[in-house]
């Protein structure tokens, strides 16, 4: 059975490509309304991935599903909106430092790729949420969000740095998780 919580999930996934179809439909012709289209749906979004986490806490709606999931949700509408900003085709929107999509790819990517290695190798991954990255996630969807919203640059840098800031010690924390995960396969070193 499907709880109500990864369906919230699952509608977040499908809110990814409406909003990224958005973006680029706005980025072609600059019809103000695609813009404010997409930032609405990337605000639900964002905001469903607090929502469908409290129901599954709450209403102990937790499942196996939806831990695997939520994260792919989540992954999937930050690189989707943070890559086709940072493209920015016909600067329809503000620019995106160059280092702030680099940090938020290079994370996740790596993120995935040390969970799929600790996996092979340890036979198992365990994956203890952070609020550190849970902080990070929700300042780089504002920072997003006041880039599609073309706020003022002053504004936007600031939570782009504290975005960055963030985004960067989740990075590391998780890497020491999983060289611990795989200190005792491979006898590292911490």
């Amino acid at each position: 059975m499907i709880t109500l919580a990864t369906k919230i999930t699952i509608l977040r996934i499908l809110l990814v490509p409406v909003c990224a179809s958005q973006i680029m439909y706005y980025s072609a012709g600059h019809a103000d309304w695609h813009r404010l289209l997409a930032f609405w749906i990337f605000a639900v979004a964002a905001v469903s991935d607090g929502v469908d986490g409290f129901i599954a806490r709450q209403f102990n709606q937790q499942s196996q599903l939806g831990r695997v999931l939520d994260p792919i949700a989540d992954k999937l509408l930050l690189m989707t909106v943070v890559i086709l900003l940072a493209i920015n085709p016909g600067g329809a929107f503000p620019k995106l430092p160059l280092w702030f999509p680099i940090l938020v790819v290079s994370r996740d990517v790596f993120l995935v790729a040390g969970a799929l290695f600790i996996h092979v190798i340890v036979g198992e991954v365990k994956v203890k949420p952070r609020i550190v990255s849970k902080i990070a996630t929700l300042f780089q969807m504002i920072a997003l969000g006041c880039v599609m919203l073309k706020m003022e640059p002053t504004s936007m840098a600031v939570t782009l740095h504290v975005a960055g800031f963030f985004t960067a010690v989740s990075f590391i924390w998780y890497l020491l998780d999983g060289a611990k995960q795989l200190n005792g396969v491979v006898n590292l070193k911490i």
